[in-house]
């Protein structure tokens, strides 16, 4: 079972910027769906975004245009990068490699190895 550590997580001001990475040691993503969630708490596990060999990538509403995932070319590490974060994007947030190859629905049982999570926490 494939084990991702996901980094880059912590704490910003509102309007701040993180980069959260994702990787497992010697593992490669492959061709598979990738995707990050996030979990508040007190709240369900949401899909934030998703990256596949078909299409362009999908975002929740809440993240669009401020959001950006996208996968190195070895593809063995995953990228989130969050720009103008608002105090409702505090969350873990967590990395996952998808069960199919083509298309990618931002939807958690369509993800199938998950990472540990990283927090992120934006102030007001």
């Amino acid at each position: 079972q494939a084990q991702f550590v996901e980094s880059g997580g912590g704490s910003v001001q509102t309007g701040g910027s993180l980069t959260l990475s994702c990787a497992g040691p010697g593992y490669t993503f492959g061709d598979y769906c990738v995707y990050w969630f996030r979990q508040a708490p007190g709240k369900e596990r949401e899909g934030v975004a998703a990256l596949g060999t078909l299409g362009p990538p999908t975002y929740a509403h809440s993240v669009k245009g401020r959001f950006t995932i996208s996968q190195d070319n070895a593809k063995d590490t995953i990228y989130l990068q969050m720009n103008d974060l608002k105090p409702e994007d505090t969350a873990i947030y967590y990395c996952a490699q998808g069960r199919s190859i083509g298309a990618c629905p931002l939807e958690y049982s369509w993800a199938r190895y998950w990472g540990q999570g990283t927090q992120v926490t934006v102030s007001s």
